[in-house]
C-alpha cells in the first residue's frame, strides 16, 4: 500500500509542472520566475528601474503521512543560481515545524521530516528559505514561503457519529417506505483519491430492509409486515471507503427498528356467551360482572366501546368500558327481585373507536356475544311502600294524635313480621313516636311553626325473623300555622319628607311581616289609624301586593313650626282569625334643593347659610385656627427679639448699665413705670429696714400731686421715695441699683433726660465725642437716633 502511494506521489510529481524545480530551470521557469521577482532600483539611474532574477523558484512540496521508514523522509531540495557548489552559500529555514519536524542541509539545501505526520492533525506547513553568503551572513535571495502539503493515505475507516440508531415504520407499509437516513463520516482528505468515498450496505435486516449505498437512505423492502408478527427489527449497517473497493476500510452501527402499530384487527369476543350470577340485593349502580373482546392492536388502535343490543332485559343493565383493561363492565340500572323474575339474557356488541379507512375491506370492526344473568335469591330487608313519606299536623295539636303511618313489608317466600322504630339522632326525633307494629306516628309534645316549621327524621323498619336486615325512609313533617300573630311592619324605617313636598308625593314604601307564615302565603291591607284620618298631613295608598305608600296631603311643610310627625298605620293579614296592629311612623321633616335631594335634617342647620356642607365648616374652622396659631407665633417672635441684649464693645463699661427690657410709656404715663425707683441714696439708706416687708396683696390708689414744670429734679424724686417707702404694695428692692442721682462729683454732671429741653431738636450731642473713648458707644447711639428719627421723645 505504501509503496503504490510513494509511486503515484513520484509520477504526480514529475508531470504536474515541476512543483520542486531543478537546478537549472528552463527558460519558460526562468520567465515565471521574472514575474514574481521584486523591482529593486539600480545604482546611478534615477529613473530606470532593472528587474533582478531570482535563481530560484518552488511553489509546494508533498510529504506521506504515517511515514514508517527508518530514514528521515526526503521532502525536496532547495538551490540558488547563485550557488556554484563550492560552499559560499547557506540554506535556512523557518516556520512551522522548523527545526522539530523539517530540517534543511545547510550546504546541500535538502529538506527532510525527521518524524511521521499526521494529515488529520495538521494538513500544510508554511515554512520560509532563505540563501545566505557564509561568509558575509548576507542573504543573497530574497526569502521566500513555500508550502508542504502532507499527503493523505487511507488510514481512517468511516465512523457514524450519531449510531446507533432508532427508528420505526407503521406495519402494513408498502414497499421502499422511508425509515430513516444514517451517515458515516471519513477522516480522510476527500480531494484525494478515494480515501473518503463512502459506500453503505447491510450486513443484517434483509430481506426486509434495503439501504442506497450512496445516501444511506433505509426503507422498508417487504410489503405488509405485520406487527402483531414481529414488532422489533435489528439491522446491521456497513459503511466502507475507497468506494467499496476491496482493501477500503469500513465501519458499522446498528438500527433499531420497530414497527408501529396501526387498526388493522377488529376486535373478537374470545366465546360466544358469557354467564353472569348476581344477588337480587345487588344496588343499583354497582358493577355485577365483566366481560372482554380481544384486540391485538396497540394503544387507541385497541380501544374498544361496548354496547348493549336492545332486547330482553338490556333496560335493566348498562355496559361501561374500563379505560385501563378495555374490559366491559356490566352495571345495574334497577333493582333486581328474584320473586319477580330469575333470569335475563341480553347481547353486547364490541368495537373499535378509532378505525382505518384503509383497512375496511377486511370486514366490521365490531364482534358481538350474548350474556346471560341468572338473578340468586337474597334474605332481603322489608321494603316500604313509598321512597319518602310527607305528613301535615297544625301547630298547638295536643299530644298524642297521630298524623300518619309508615308500612313496610317482608318480600321474601318465607315473609316475616316488621317492627318499626325512628332513628334518634338528636332531640328532634322526640317529638313524635311511632308505633312499633303498626307504623303510625303521633304526637309526643305540643308544635309550635314559629319555633320550627319542619321536621325530617328517618324510620327504621327490621325483620323480626333477622333483626339485622333493615331498611330505612325519610319521613317529611310540615307544621302548619295556626294565625295567632299580628303582621308587623318588616324593618324600621327612617321617613323623612322635604319642606317644599307637594301632594300626592310618595315618601316612604312599607312591607310587612308575619310570624305565622311568609309574606308569599298571607295577604296584608295597610290604612291609617280612625285618629289620624282626619289630619290633612299624610296618607297611606295600599298596593295591594303587601306593599303601602306614604303620601303627602298638603303643599309644603316647615321645620320650625313642627319637625317630627308621628303617623299610626294598621296593618291587616287575612287568615283566620285575623289579626292586625298599629305601627307608629316617625316622619323628620328637612330641608332639600329643587330636585328633591335632601340637604340636612337638623334643627340647627335652619340657621346655617345655605350651600355650607358639615366638610366645609370643618374646613373653614380649621383655616381660622391655623390663622390663630400664626398670630400667637408672630407675637413670640417679636418678643424674643426685644430680649435681645444691647451689644457692646470691650470698652463698655458694664456694671454702669442695666437693661431692664420694658420702654415705657413716657413721662406721662405714670402706670407703666413707677419713677419712683429713682431714689436718692440717702434715703436709701435710711430706710432698709422697708426691703424686707412683703407687701399686702391691696392695692392703694396713689395720690400725686401735679408737677409742675420748673420743680426741681431733686425734690421730685424724694417725693415720690417718700410715697413709695409708706405704699404696703411697693415690691422689695433689695438688688436694685439705680444711677438716678449722680451726686456733685461727676464730671459729666447728671444724665437724665428728665432735665433735657422740652425738645430734643435743641438738644446737640456732638459734646460726647470730646469726652473721650469710654463715651464713644454713647456718642454714636444718640448720634444715629438724631439722624433716624429726629422727633421721637426720649
Amino acid at each position: 500500500m505504501l509503496t503504490r502511494n510513494c509511486l503515484s506521489l513520484l509520477l504526480w510529481v514529475l508531470f504536474d509542472g515541476g512543483l520542486l524545480t531543478p537546478l537549472h530551470p528552463e527558460p519558460q521557469q526562468t520567465l515565471e520566475a521574472e514575474s514574481r521577482d521584486n523591482v529593486v532600483p539600480v545604482p546611478g539611474r534615477r529613473s530606470s528601474v532593472q528587474r533582478v532574477k531570482r535563481g530560484w523558484v518552488w511553489n509546494q512540496f508533498f510529504v506521506l503521512e504515517e511515514y514508517m521508514g527508518s530514514e528521515p523522509q526526503y521532502v525536496g531540495k532547495l538551490h540558488s543560481d547563485l550557488d556554484k557548489g563550492v560552499g559560499t552559500v547557506k540554506y535556512t529555514l523557518s516556520g512551522d515545524g522548523a527545526g522539530t519536524v523539517f530540517t534543511i542541509d545547510e550546504t546541500t539545501g535538502d529538506i527532510h521530516a525527521i518524524r511521521s505526520l499526521d494529515r488529520e492533525e495538521k494538513p500544510f506547513y508554511t515554512l520560509r528559505a532563505q540563501a545566505v553568503d557564509v561568509d558575509t551572513k548576507k542573504p543573497l535571495e530574497p526569502e521566500s514561503e513555500f508550502i508542504i502539503k502532507v499527503q493523505d493515505i487511507n488510514d481512517n475507516e468511516p465512523k457514524f457519529l450519531d449510531g446507533p440508531y432508532v427508528a420505526s415504520v407503521p406495519e402494513m407499509s408498502p414497499v421502499g417506505a422511508y425509515v430513516l437516513q444514517v451517515k458515516a463520516t471519513d477522516a480522510d482528505d476527500p480531494t484525494y483519491g478515494n480515501s473518503a468515498r463512502v459506500v453503505y450496505s447491510i450486513l443484517q435486516g434483509q430481506p426486509y430492509f434495503s439501504i442506497d449505498p450512496k445516501t444511506g437512505v433505509i426503507r422498508t423492502a417487504l410489503p405488509n409486515m405485520d406487527r402483531e408478527v414481529k414488532e422489533q427489527y435489528q439491522v446491521l449497517i456497513q459503511a466502507k471507503d475507497m468506494g467499496g473497493q476491496l482493501g477500503g476500510l469500513a465501519g458499522t452501527t446498528t438500527v433499531n427498528i420497530t414497527l408501529t402499530d396501526v387498526n388493522d384487527n377488529p376486535p373478537r369476543f374470545p366465546k360466544s356467551i358469557f354467564h353472569l350470577k348476581v344477588p337480587e340485593s345487588s344496588h343499583v349502580g354497582s358493577a355485577i360482572g365483566r366481560i372482554r373482546a380481544v384486540d391485538p392492536d396497540f394503544g387507541k388502535n385497541a380501544e374498544i366501546e361496548y354496547n348493549i343490543v336492545p332486547g330482553d332485559g338490556g333496560n335493566l343493565f348498562d355496559i361501561t368500558t374500563d379505560e385501563n383493561t378495555q374490559e366491559g363492565v356490566i352495571k345495574l340500572k334497577k333493582p333486581l327481585d328474584f320473586e319477580t323474575k330469575k333470569a335475563y339474557t341480553f347481547k353486547v356488541e364490541a368495537s373499535n373507536l378509532h378505525l382505518d379507512h384503509r383497512f375496511h375491506s377486511v370486514g366490521p370492526f365490531k364482534d358481538t356475544a350474548t350474556v346471560k344473568i341468572n338473578v340468586l335469591d337474597m334474605d332481603e330487608p322489608p321494603v316500604f311502600s313509598k321512597p319518602m313519606y310527607t305528613m301535615e299536623v297544625y301547630e298547638d295539636t295536643p299530644v298524642g294524635t297521630i298524623i300518619g303511618a309508615v308500612t313496610a313489608q317482608d318480600l321474601d317466600a318465607g315473609s316475616s313480621s316488621v317492627r318499626y322504630f325512628i332513628d334518634w339522632k338528636n332531640d328532634v326525633d322526640s317529638y313524635f313516636t311511632i308505633d312499633a307494629t303498626e307504623g303510625t306516628i303521633a304526637t309526643n309534645e305540643l308544635l309550635d311553626r314559629e319555633s320550627t316549621a319542619q321536621y325530617n327524621f328517618s324510620i327504621i323498619a327490621s325483620k323480626v325473623s333477622n333483626p339485622l336486615l333493615t331498611s330505612k325512609v325519610d319521613v317529611i313533617i310540615n307544621v302548619l300555622d295556626v294565625n295567632e300573630f299580628p303582621p308587623e311592619i318588616s324593618v324600621p324605617y327612617e321617613t323623612s319628607v322635604c319642606e317644599n313636598a307637594k301632594p300626592g308625593q310618595v315618601i316612604q314604601t312599607v312591607t310587612a311581616a308575619d310570624k305565622d307564615l311568609s309574606p308569599a302565603g298571607q295577604r296584608f291591607s295597610f290604612r291609617l289609624s280612625p285618629e289620624a284620618s282626619n289630619k290633612p298631613n299624610f296618607t297611606v295608598h295600599d298596593y295591594r301586593n303587601n306593599t303601602a305608600g306614604i303620601e303627602t296631603r298638603k303643599n309644603g311643610y316647615s321645620r320650625r313650626q313642627q319637625e317630627l310627625y308621628f303617623l299610626p298605620v294598621v296593618i291587616e293579614d287575612s287568615s283566620y282569625p285575623v289579626q292586625s296592629s298599629t305601627n307608629t311612623m316617625t316622619i323628620r321633616v328637612c330641608r332639600c334643593d329643587s330636585d328633591g335631594t335632601i340637604l340636612s335634617c337638623n334643627v340647627e342647620a335652619i340657621f346655617l347659610p345655605v350651600g355650607l356642607s358639615t366638610g366645609a365648616l370643618i374646613a373653614i374652622l380649621l383655616c381660622i385656627v391655623i390663622l390663630l396659631v400664626i398670630v400667637v407665633l408672630y407675637v413670640a417672635l417679636r418678643r424674643q427679639k426685644k430680649k435681645d441684649t444691647l451689644m457692646t464693645s470691650k470698652e463698655d463699661i458694664r456694671d454702669n448699665v442695666i437693661h431692664y427690657d420694658d420702654e415705657g410709656g413716657g413721662e406721662e404715663d405714670t402706670q407703666a413705670f413707677d419713677i419712683g425707683a429713682l431714689r436718692n441714696p440717702k434715703v436709701i439708706e435710711d430706710n432698709k429696714m422697708r426691703r424686707d416687708i412683703k407687701p399686702d396683696t391691696l392695692c392703694f390708689p396713689r395720690q400725686r400731686p401735679p408737677v409742675e414744670d420748673n420743680t426741681d429734679i431733686r425734690d421730685f424724686i424724694n417725693q415720690r421715695l417718700q410715697e413709695n417707702d409708706v405704699d404696703p404694695t411697693a415690691p422689695p428692692y433689695d438688688s436694685l441699683a439705680t444711677y438716678a442721682y449722680e451726686g456733685n462729683g461727676s464730671v459729666a454732671e447728671s444724665l437724665s433726660s428728665i432735665e433735657s429741653l422740652t425738645t430734643e431738636a435743641d438738644q446737640d450731642y456732638d459734646y460726647l465725642s470730646d469726652w473721650g473713648p469710654r463715651f464713644k458707644i454713647l456718642a454714636d447711639m444718640f448720634g444715629e437716633e438724631e439722624s433716624y428719627n429726629p422727633d421721637k421723645v426720649t
